[in-house]
């Protein structure tokens, strides 16, 4: 892998994202079902291209992590939530996770925000074990909050201080 880059996306970007993003479908990180055509956009009023950072390395996109508000409160308008985490098969052991975690954090702070936080699947460990490395804590924990792949899973609420 040559030099890795990360960037913010652009509208561009989107098919390709799609494409990354199905392709590392999986229910130890995903809740919703498994996309079927057609596809629904990877771009849309929640989730913009300035809110979403790419890491790529031979002009192919390796991973993406986006940057969102949990709420529409004003009372919480100093928090960001990581709302989507992925990195192709490929790339997975490289470094590229824990450098889209640490530049999404970065974001998040340039962004005026004081607080960063993210829900993860319970059994999702390898997630679990970077989010912990990168300062983020377990915050909570919402007991067999999903039902995946015929089994009850927690889902695990992490933050960190900006």
């Amino acid at each position: 892998m040559s030099q890795l880059s990360i960037r913010l996306a652009l509208p561009d970007d989107e098919e390709e994202l799609g494409r990354l993003d199905r392709a590392a479908w999986s229910p130890l990180h995903e809740v919703l079902p498994e996309q079927r055509p057609p596809y629904r956009p990877f771009f849309d009023g929640r989730h913009l291209p300035g809110d979403c950072l790419v890491a790529e390395a031979d002009r192919r996109i390796l991973g993406y992590v986006r940057l969102g508000f949990p709420t529409g409160l004003d009372a919480n308008a100093h928090v960001r939530q990581i709302q989507g985490f992925v990195v192709s098969a490929r790339a997975r052991g490289r470094g590229v996770g824990r450098a889209l975690v640490r530049a999404i954090t970065e974001e998040a702070r340039r962004r005026g925000a004081r607080r960063l936080t993210l829900r993860v699947l319970g059994h999702n460990t390898p997630a679990r074990r970077l989010y912990e490395s990168e300062g983020f804590a377990v915050e909570g924990v919402l007991p067999e909050e999903f039902l995946l792949a015929g089994e009850y899973v927690d889902d695990v609420v992490m933050g960190r201080r900006l």
